[in-house]
């Protein structure tokens, strides 16, 4: 018997989420180890975690971090897409 035949509903939540300039729908963990994080699909939530990645971005955090901050946050600032998502997430 698998967890999948368990539990029938999705205990992801369904958001809006920016892909380039487009607005697409995306899933906000509400369980497991990506707990609060967006992701494009809700099997990504309990997916094994990709440990290259995660050391290679702990290095960049590391260097650049708080210039990646930054940048983001003026992109949520600025670009329409993403104006656009923070009045449909309300």
């Amino acid at each position: 018997m698998l967890l999948q035949e368990l539990f029938d509903s999705i205990s992801e939540k369904q958001i809006w989420g920016r892909r380039g300039t487009q607005t697409v729908r995306k899933y906000r963990c509400t369980s497991g180890m990506r707990k609060g994080r967006i992701v494009a699909t809700a099997a990504q939530c309990f997916a094994a975690p990709n440990i290259k990645a995660r050391i290679s971005m702990k290095r960049t955090r590391a260097k650049i971090g708080r210039r990646m901050m930054r940048k983001a946050q003026r992109t949520r600032r600025t670009n329409p897409a993403s104006r656009r998502l923070k009045a449909l997430n309300k």
